[in-house]
């Protein structure tokens, strides 16, 4: 999360940013996908299960983000669906269990911020951006200290190993090569 404004332009960190390590709110976060399907809709699944920590720092561009999904909890609303994407044909979760992400960078303000860094997925690492914003910082009713933020990026899910694909009648394609990830994630302070 980019939580201060630009130094250069003579603006201060912004008035909520908080120095610590932050670890994610499962019960308040999500991370999700969509993909063109028939070339006609999307389908969008999510990822269950997920470890998010952001480390934030005096010198915000030191801080960091280290995220990783539990790929086998898939879940596009349909069991047959979500088994084969488990398979080699898609994640290839007996080999490579997890996905991570590791920043490398941040710019922007908290309204439009990018997050750059590296993504592994099925063993393969490249560098992607996440473009986004700061939901702000609020402490709930037991005095812990939450943030949020959302985020979007696209990628080539070829770019990753993943070529699985069927030819239709049309002579179009089932899937699209094109995936949006979509993050929702909060996070809590950890004292």
């Amino acid at each position: 999360m980019r939580l201060y404004e630009d130094m250069t332009a003579g603006t201060a960190l912004h008035p909520e940013y908080t120095v610590g390590t932050w670890t994610v709110d499962p019960a308040h976060s999500e991370i999700s996908f969509t993909v063109k399907h028939l070339q006609i809709s999307k389908v969008r699944g999510f990822f269950r299960k997920f470890d998010v920590t952001i480390t934030t720092t005096e010198d915000f561009e030191d801080s960091t983000i280290e995220a990783v999904i539990d790929v086998a909890s898939v879940d596009t609303n349909q069991e047959q669906r979500d088994n084969h994407l488990r398979t080699g044909d898609f994640f290839l979760v007996e080999e490579y269990p997890t996905a991570t992400f590791k920043s490398t960078a941040f710019a922007g303000t908290p309204d439009d911020f990018t997050v750059t860094g590296d993504f592994t997925l099925r063993g393969v690492t490249k560098s992607i951006a996440l473009k986004g914003e700061f939901g702000g910082i609020e402490k709930d009713g037991y005095g812990r200290i939450h943030a949020g933020a959302t985020a979007t990026t696209k990628i080539n899910r070829k770019d990753f190993g993943v070529e699985y694909n069927a030819v239709l009648e049309s002579g179009g394609m089932l899937l699209g090569d094109e995936v949006t990830l979509n993050l929702d994630i909060q996070v809590i302070l950890q004292q």
